[in-house]
């Protein structure tokens, strides 16, 4: 360790030379943030104590090689017709995930928990199905807007928000922007003036089904989170999301014809703001007609499957920001304060 130190280290003036050598030495060893507090004591930028230098840590940028699974990203590196197709391979194998969660979770009756995480699985599974579709449906001057669709291939948040979009209906692009701002929220307010301080619904629903935890209230004081799941009296049905992702493989949408249909028809209008789902019924429905003119759906395709789309498949969002809100205590604290005012009548 002291031979690499020796071998960035420079005078204190260089503090670049300075920051790669801790950086080197702190990546590859706990022990060498420690050590780099002692040897580096010199540099400027170093007049930190030990926990920060743990803290800067983080702020290393570390390479790792671009191989192995969350790869998605490589897909807008593709061609357009190496897209379609690589595309038309994968929403068969996306589909199948989802329909291997959501028929195991009905073997599970009398596990009420377990069943319940399977169908949360089958729910996000079928969400990237959709999430890939709005890639396709995304304009061609929207490029921009590309990477971050592919993003929420990832994304619990955001593949949960699309499988609730699934069971809503939304009159244009502004109410459902509208519509999934709470949802994103980190934290929120519970109770009848806003008393409980409460993490974010979508997210909280999956992990405290999925994981034993520690949980804190707004006192600070920590507690045991037990999993559990709740019998429903009413009979098991398929999840929206995967009702409308079987409907697009029913239809012919995931071969390379239907993909590139779904492409060329969906590029007539930009769903911004006020494009309404009127205007997203009229593109399914000419989007329909040409893949029966081509012959495309299979032929177990029913109406139902006709349905599905036009009561599922929800808005375009790839112009709909999805990434979580922060909010700060602070903010919190005053929406509370706002809250018991407008109670007591001020």
């Amino acid at each position: 360790m002291q031979r690499l130190a020796r071998r960035f280290r420079v005078r204190d003036g260089e503090g670049l030379w300075d920051r790669l050598g801790l950086a080197f030495i702190a990546v590859f060893s706990s022990r060498g943030v420690h050590w780099a507090a002692k040897h580096f004591r010199g540099a400027q930028w170093m007049r930190l104590n030990v926990r920060q230098l743990t803290v800067e840590r983080k702020y290393v940028v570390v390479r790792t090689l671009p191989i192995g699974q969350r790869q998605a990203k490589r897909i807008l590196r593709m061609s357009y017709s190496d897209r379609i197709a690589f595309l038309a391979e994968g929403f068969p194998i996306v589909l199948a995930s989802a329909q291997g969660f959501w028929v195991a979770s009905l073997s599970l009756s009398g596990m009420p928990r377990e069943a319940e995480v399977l169908k949360n699985f089958a729910k996000e599974e079928a969400a990237k199905v959709l999430i890939l579709m709005d890639l396709v449906r995304c304009p061609k001057h929207r490029s921009d807007r590309e990477s971050i669709v592919v993003g929420r291939f990832y994304g619990h948040l955001e593949r949960l928000i699309y499988a609730q979009l699934a069971e809503w209906w939304s009159q244009d692009v502004a109410s459902l922007r509208k519509t999934v701002e709470p949802m994103r929220k980190a934290h929120y307010l519970e109770g009848s003036m806003g008393e409980y301080i409460l993490p974010n619904s979508v997210v909280y629903d999956r992990e405290s089904k999925l994981y034993a935890d520690i949980e804190a209230y707004e006192d600070g004081a920590a507690l045991w989170s037990a999993p559990i799941g709740h019998k429903s009296p009413f009979p098991q049905r398929m999840p929206p999301v995967l009702e409308v992702a079987e409907a697009m493989s029913a239809c012919g949408m995931f071969t390379v014809a239907g993909l590139t249909a779904v492409f060329e028809v969906w590029q007539e209008v930009d769903f911004v703001d006020k494009e309404t789902m009127q205007m997203a019924k009229t593109l399914t429905e000419r989007l329909l007609e040409r893949l029966i003119a081509e012959d495309l759906p299979a032929a177990s395709a029913t109406q139902e499957h006709v349905d599905a789309l036009h009561r599922h498949w929800p808005l375009p969002m790839y112009n709909v920001d999805l990434n979580a809100i922060p909010v700060t205590l602070a903010e919190l604290k005053a929406e509370q304060d706002r809250l018991l005012w407008a109670e007591a009548g001020y």
